[in-house]
């Protein structure tokens, strides 16, 4: 049975991360390296226990974040669906369950805006985790003059939480903003799509999804 700190160990996993996100820094976006695929690893994981959905759900939903941009490494574009074909290659090398690789394959090739679907519990949780890591720690600019409105409104966030209620009736997304750097609206111009495919996957989980900026709830 493959585990999650076999696959973070695996050298292989860690050079195809490494070079995607190279890849992604050629191109001027985001970071995509280790720390986003570990806190997404994280919330995903936090979200699952505190749905209380089996261990072993949560410990794929752990592999499925840790690989879910691996496709990064062929292109940008459609990177979910190349990833899920990488991931099934590693984990079937690795000798994984069939039954488990399908739903690492699953989730990861369903967690871009634009294709992705909540079709299933670890698909919904990665999809949330990956969505609600902005950050401003994930700009490589470094030249405030130069931001785009990406860079701009990454590194306005200066905390971004996922938080279940105690009834598990309720996930929230807190944000708090820089608004120096970037308006709220700049947030919604360019995140809107994301946080309807949140809404969407809170919502496969039984849960309301609500979106907090400084305090103030805008879904």
């Amino acid at each position: 049975m493959i585990t999650y700190e076999q696959i973070v160990q695996d050298p292989a996993v860690r050079e195809y991360i490494s070079r995607a996100d190279e890849s992604l820094m050629a191109l001027g976006y985001t970071e995509h390296s280790f720390a986003h695929v570990t806190r997404v690893a994280e919330t995903a994981k936090y979200i699952m226990e505190k749905l209380e959905y089996p261990a072993r759900d949560v410990e794929l939903v752990q592999i499925a974040a840790y690989l879910h941009d691996i496709g990064n490494l062929v292109n940008r574009i459609d990177h979910s669906q190349s990833g899920a074909v990488i991931a099934f290659r590693i984990l079937d090398h690795l000798g994984g369950d069939p039954a488990d690789i399908a739903t690492v394959v699953t989730a990861i090739g369903n967690h871009d805006e634009g294709t992705g679907v909540a079709v299933n519990p670890v698909a919904a949780a990665l999809i949330l985790a990956d969505k609600s890591d902005v950050r401003r720690t994930r700009v490589r600019n470094q030249d405030k003059s130069n931001f785009d409105i990406h860079d701009r409104v990454n590194y306005s966030v200066r905390k971004s939480q996922v938080r279940i209620n105690d009834e598990r009736t309720l996930l929230k997304l807190k944000l708090t903003i820089d608004t120096k750097y970037s308006s709220v609206m700049d947030y919604f111009e360019i995140f809107l799509q994301r946080m309807i495919m949140c809404r969407k996957a809170a919502e496969a989980l039984g849960l309301e999804f609500k979106l907090i900026i400084n305090e103030q709830t805008l879904i």
